[in-house]
């Protein structure tokens, strides 16, 4: 998986750079901590800002390069709340290096030169626009559809025709390098988060695939192999969604195919599963003894829940504490 550190090429960098200037070193004031009253400043490039000390305490133990650095290490959604704080940190957070960074990284797999086209093109040089309005994966957290049926019991004591709601969950965890880790599971989602990762044991029944976002629209592509005695592709269409500009924490699930493959196919494409049945149809197969089945249940929509908020998410609590829906 590539890191922070992406090659930009130099003239790419050396135009950024002029454009980064006025956010490094700004001067905004700040409810001082001992309840001085602060003269505010207007925004940069105000005809009527006037440099001034800023004798807010923070201010003064921590300089702008400091301030700079401690930005340039937080996550996006981070970005986003330490922009409410005051306005210096709001305009400072404006900054294009941090958004460049991070939309690189979102969109590795487009490559450096196709992004800043894109850039350019849709988004008027702006890597926060970019941010903000290009469907994106989050990799931040889990995506969690959670999905219940009906199975009927058996009759015992008084009770002649018992139900019972089965409850279990699809999880998938994406990551920027186009791969992702799928797992289906009525366990919940505080314990799959602990072992949602590469390193996991092969006991935990996690499946590794690859995927890729549409350039021009919200849908995802990815693919899935099941190995064993009969090695079986799940293939996935997916269409992103937000609730918020910027969320993509929702996750509707178009399609859901499963199909056999043969032993020739597996040792030759097993790193990348998606590009061996890539424009496949729905009902082809290349195992006759197990034939392409498209499901039609257990779709429901995936959430997003943010690593930070996964042992409090209501995703956690019992089937009977959880509101169900009953067909019929």
């Amino acid at each position: 998986m590539i890191g922070d550190a992406l090659t930009i090429p130099s003239e790419l960098e050396s135009a950024l750079r002029l454009r980064t200037v006025q956010y490094f070193i700004t001067k905004r004031p700040w409810l001082d901590l001992y309840g001085v009253h602060v003269r505010p400043v207007p925004p940069f490039g105000s005809t009527s800002r006037k440099p001034h000390f800023d004798p807010a305490l923070i201010h003064r133990c921590l300089p702008d390069e400091l301030l700079f650095e401690v930005f340039a290490r937080m996550m996006p959604y981070d970005l986003g709340r330490a922009s409410c704080v005051c306005r210096k940190w709001r305009y400072t957070v404006r900054n294009p290096m941090f958004w460049r960074n991070a939309c690189l990284k979102a969109w590795q797999t487009a490559g450096v030169i196709e992004n800043y086209k894109i850039l350019q093109s849709k988004y008027d040089g702006s890597w926060r626009k970019m941010w903000l309005l290009r469907s994106r994966v989050r990799t931040d957290g889990l995506y969690v559809s959670r999905n219940t049926y009906i199975r009927a019991g058996i009759a015992e004591w008084k009770i002649t025709n018992p139900v019972h709601i089965v409850c279990y969950y699809r999880y998938i965890r994406f990551y920027p390098s186009g791969r992702f880790l799928y797992k289906n599971s009525s366990q919940k989602l505080k314990d799959v988060a602990k072992y949602m990762n590469f390193k996991a044991s092969k006991s935990e029944n996690l499946y590794k695939g690859t995927y890729t976002l549409s350039m021009s629209d919200d849908k995802i592509e990815a693919a899935v192999l099941y190995p064993g005695t009969r090695p079986t592709v799940l293939r996935i269409r997916l269409r992103l969604r937000g609730t918020a500009i910027g969320a993509n924490n929702r996750m509707d699930l178009l399609s859901l195919v499963t199909s056999g493959v043969n032993d020739e196919e597996i040792s030759s494409t097993e790193e990348d599963i998606l590009g061996l049945v890539e424009g496949w149809e729905d009902d082809e197969t290349h195992n006759p003894d197990i034939p392409a089945v498209s499901h039609k249940r257990g779709m429901t929509a995936f959430v997003f829940v943010p690593f930070e908020e996964v042992d409090e998410s209501v995703l956690n609590l019992p089937p009977e504490k959880m509101d169900y829906y009953v067909t019929g």
